[in-house]
């Protein structure tokens, strides 16, 4: 049992990253009534960047200027995805969004290789989407919306993917920190303007910070405990689980039901996104997770 334990740890570390980072954007919804999903998204890019910066001090390890243009870049995107993110949950169920959202990374990947069996994934892709629209007179509608954010969170995180690759030879932990301040130097003038002085009430800021723990901090360092012990494409596999896991957040905390079709479109995309990560060489697949 003891030598069994130590094995289990990283997996548990990342399923513990994924139901944290779920029920974190579950718990980030619920401040939308209050300051709006551009004040929350601030929160959590204002409190996370404030906590990064603390932890990882990236001032004292100066960058080229073409290195910090790459980072300001990679930060850039990243603030950008999770403002677009936040803005689709306000009117589309959390598991739906995550499983929209998952098509940016899986499009990465994909992209990497040209064998048969990956057009099989995309179709399954794309059933999953087609599924999500409403050409069925009986389905629920989703908001369109809320539907465009979601699909423009999916193709940030596929830049997200592609500019992190560029910075790969910079230390990992100081350039999140970088990139995540330059998101909050983006996000939050937008969460200001949006929910003006409410923004900075002290029960609303605590609130806010806690979004920023749940959502980044914690998800974070259990992924970097995970990535120690379990091979990438495990990883990528386990992280796929993230829209299913999202739905059960959001039934639980939101009261979000899904449709049977609905819950259909997720099942295509997880299974999509973990039959790409195992019919991938090792190496060739973009296994990237969000911060």
């Amino acid at each position: 049992m003891s030598a069994t334990r130590p094995r289990l740890l990283p997996y548990a570390a990342l399923l513990g990253a994924i139901v944290t980072l779920c029920v974190g954007a579950s718990f980030a919804k619920s401040l939308f009534p209050a300051v709006g999903a551009q004040g929350t998204s601030a929160y959590r890019v204002g409190f996370s960047a404030l906590i990064l910066l603390t932890v990882w001090r990236p001032w004292r390890w100066p960058l080229s200027r073409a290195d910090l243009a790459k980072v300001a870049a990679y930060g850039a995107v990243m603030g950008l995805m999770n403002l677009c993110f936040y803005m689709a949950i306000r009117t589309v169920p959390l598991g739906l969004a995550i499983a929209i959202e998952f098509t940016g990374p899986l499009a990465v990947a994909v992209s990497s290789s040209r064998k048969l069996i990956h057009f099989v994934w995309i179709g399954l892709a794309a059933l999953g989407l087609a599924l999500l629209l409403p050409i069925n007179p009986g389905m629920a509608r989703l908001d369109p919306v809320g539907v465009a954010f979601a699909g423009a969170a999916a193709v940030l995180w596929a830049l997200y993917i592609l500019l992190g690759k560029r910075t790969g030879h910079l230390h990992a932990g100081r350039t999140v920190a970088l990139g995540m301040a330059t998101a909050a130097l983006i996000v939050a003038p937008i969460g200001v303007l949006s929910a003006g002085a409410t923004l900075f009430q002290p029960r609303l800021l605590a609130l806010g910070a806690a979004v920023a723990v749940l959502s980044s901090a914690i998800p974070y360092s259990l992924e970097m405990i995970a990535l120690r012990g379990i091979p990438k494409r495990s990883f990528g596999v386990m992280l796929s689980l993230e829209p299913a896991v999202g739905a059960l957040a959001g039934l639980v905390m939101l009261h979000e039901r899904l449709v049977p079709t609905q819950i259909l479109a997720i099942a295509a995309i997880v299974s999509a996104s973990v039959g790409t990560i195992l019919t991938t060489p090792p190496g060739a697949a973009a296994e990237e997770a969000a911060p």
